[in-house]
């Protein structure tokens, strides 16, 4: 274990600017080209793969705040790209589903995706990669069991 943190090295810190990164390069690209936020790409995606989910549903799947969910769904709802429906049983509870436009944008950014996907990936040969996954899935893994270290005792 170190004994000094140093930032540039914590793998936290190394993490968040990795995602950052790649997430700037990509809302650059979705935004100029498609005229869509990460966030309410997220959102047509998931519900482009499983129709009929509710809003608190794409949160809980895509691991994204419930507010930056509501405000995508939202303006997704407003540009014709979602339709919302509202469940017989519950009508605080909104089923979500892509409309037509919705499901013409999803079926044009998903191969632009997965080709922005291979670039990233291009200089990794098919173990690193393979292993990459490994080490993503149990860093996740961990994290979600993570608390806090143990802390001093006072005396």
């Amino acid at each position: 274990m170190r004994k000094e943190l140093i930032l540039e090295d914590f793998l936290p810190y190394r993490l968040a600017i990795l995602s950052h990164s790649v997430s700037h390069s990509i809302a650059t690209v979705y935004d100029d080209r498609f005229d869509i936020s990460i966030p309410e790409w997220r959102v047509i995606a998931i519900v482009g793969r499983f129709p009929g989910l509710s809003a608190a549903d794409v949160a809980e799947r895509t691991v994204m705040d419930k507010v930056a969910v509501s405000r995508a769904v939202t303006k997704l709802i407003r540009n014709g790209r979602i339709d919302r429906q509202f469940a017989d049983a519950d009508r605080r509870r909104s089923i979500l589903n892509l409309s037509t436009k919705g499901r013409e944008l999803h079926n044009e950014i998903a191969p632009f995706a997965l080709r922005m996907e291979a670039d990233l990936l291009a200089d990794l040969t098919e173990a690193e990669i393979e292993m990459l996954d490994v080490v993503i899935d149990k860093l996740y893994a961990k994290a979600q069991s993570l608390t806090a270290p143990d802390q001093p005792t006072e005396s």
